[in-house]
């Protein structure tokens, strides 16, 4: 199982800005400089974000990014639905009778693992990022 690079640029971005102090509006080169990614690239993953309302977008010549909510309220699956959608990763049983064994298996692991992503607060991820650093 694979998450894409935009899946990855996503949640490094979403940790750059909730590691930042009191939520700042960051420039789109800053956050594709800090990836050494290209910033059009970027621009379409910050696109993604913004239509999920997990950053808002500020226009103008001080304009960027930043979280639209609380830091301790975006979720890892949210932010990985935004780029990749919810379409379930297993898809191996189809056209198979009812109560696929092998499905049953798949859906329930794929279940606790979003549970688990949905545990995980990105601002509780830059917290420990920042005692790190210390």
């Amino acid at each position: 199982m694979n998450y894409s690079k935009g899946t990855n640029y996503a949640l490094h971005t979403m940790l750059y800005l909730a590691s930042q102090d009191d939520n700042p509006i960051i420039g789109v080169q800053e956050l594709a400089d800090h990836q050494g990614v290209s910033s059009s690239y970027l621009s379409k993953i910050l696109t993604k974000l913004t239509k999920q309302g997990l950053i808002e977008s500020h226009s103008g010549a001080q304009g960027g990014y930043r979280l639209s909510r609380d830091k301790y309220t975006i979720s890892f699956l949210e932010i990985i639905q935004a780029i990749e959608g919810n379409a379930p990763l297993f898809k191996g049983c189809e056209g198979n009778k009812p109560g696929c064994l092998i499905e049953d298996v798949m859906m329930n692991s794929e279940k606790k693992m979003d549970e688990y992503l949905q545990s995980q607060m990105i601002g509780d991820i830059a917290d420990k990022g920042k005692l790190a650093q210390k």
